[in-house]
């Protein structure tokens, strides 16, 4: 039994290290605008920069299709992870630099790391789950648990750090200290400004806690893969390294095709445990791919613009409960896996 918890304990504190630093970037950008030279624009840039990561993902799975067994997903692993750490690393103390760029100060830095850990989150997308088929399949359920815990631990530190709390001052309390400079029209003055109080630390603390979190991945990965306790927790006790895509095919459900080449393939085709008609497979697939650039690219997006006219606290609330929302699908669906 303390096996298997500890077992599942790894699985969780792996996962929560696939999309922390992306998730956790988006829940610190109220701190983050008014600092860089984007402002507001920042999150269009971020959403952009994420879609281009998507070619190292993209090389992963053509590896696995046209040259199986030749990419050890170990090593994938081990690298993208240690890359994640220093990319967090440097985000912690170059994030607020600029760059002049044809008379323009632009956050080149910022920039080119969101890239990095954006090519780290988008990689772990297909490589930790294949890991993850190494151990019995109990445990996939709990690093489903943890990668949704990545996003929702740092909104819970975020919350801690006090983003985006405002208040609103008189303007005569901020003219007071140039009092001697000031005409009698500007000593009466009377109307409120916004005044953003300072966080309880610094971006640079919140940078470097994702950098500690993509330790702990770090550290948990190297425990799924040599600590003994875990080892007996294999299917088939192997010692996890290597590519478990080539493992896979030597499985008798993997020999098994996909579609049926029988006569019937044309109008059936065996999608997960029930019988799917193509343009019911077509159809789930729209749905998916249109729930995905919703939640990953449309939404986030455009965030910034729907909430700024209700203010920091408004945005900074949306961008929580909706790193909240995916750990509670994934815990609902421990208990309740009827589809």
């Amino acid at each position: 039994m303390a096996m298997s918890i500890l077992t599942h304990v790894l699985a969780g504190l792996f996962g929560m290290g696939s999309w922390v630093t992306i998730c956790g970037l988006w829940v610190e950008l109220p701190l983050i605008v008014p600092q860089v030279p984007e402002g507001w624009y920042l999150p269009s840039y971020i959403s952009v920069i994420v879609q281009l990561a998507n070619i190292a993902p993209l090389f992963v799975t053509l590896m696995h299709r046209f040259r199986p067994g030749k990419l050890n997903e170990t090593a994938v692993i081990y690298f993208i992870v240690g890359f994640g750490i220093l990319a967090s690393l440097f985000l912690a103390f170059f994030w607020s630099e600029t760059v002049m760029v044809q008379g323009v100060k632009r956050s080149v830095p910022l920039m080119l790391l969101i890239f990095f850990i954006s090519i780290v989150d988008c990689t772990s997308s297909v490589t930790f789950l294949p890991f993850m088929t190494q151990l019995k399949a109990e445990y996939l359920m709990t690093y489903y648990v943890g990668e949704g815990l990545s996003g929702l631990v740092p909104a819970l530190v975020a919350m801690v750090q006090g983003v985006g709390v405002m208040e609103c001052i008189n303007a005569s309390q901020i003219l007071r200290f140039n009092e001697t400079h000031l005409n009698s029209s500007e000593r009466d003055t009377n109307y409120l400004v916004p005044h953003y109080q300072p966080a309880n630390f610094s971006v640079e603390a919140y940078f470097f806690f994702l950098t500690a979190m993509m330790v702990v991945c770090l550290v948990a990965f190297l425990l799924l893969n040599y600590h003994p306790a875990v080892a007996r927790e294999r299917p088939n006790n192997t010692n996890g390294n290597g590519d478990s895509i080539s493992r896979l095919k030597n499985k008798k459900s993997e020999q098994k095709p996909m579609m049926r080449s029988q006569k019937s393939s044309q109008k059936f085709s065996m999608f997960g445990t029930g019988m799917y008609t193509w343009m019911q497979v077509l159809y789930i697939y729209v749905i998916l791919a249109w729930v995905t650039a919703l939640t990953n690219t449309g939404l986030p997006s455009v965030q910034s613009y729907s909430c700024l006219p209700y203010g920091d606290q408004a945005y900074h609330w949306s961008a929580t409960m909706a790193n909240v929302a995916n750990p509670i699908a994934c815990f609902i669906s421990m208990f309740y896996t009827q589809r």
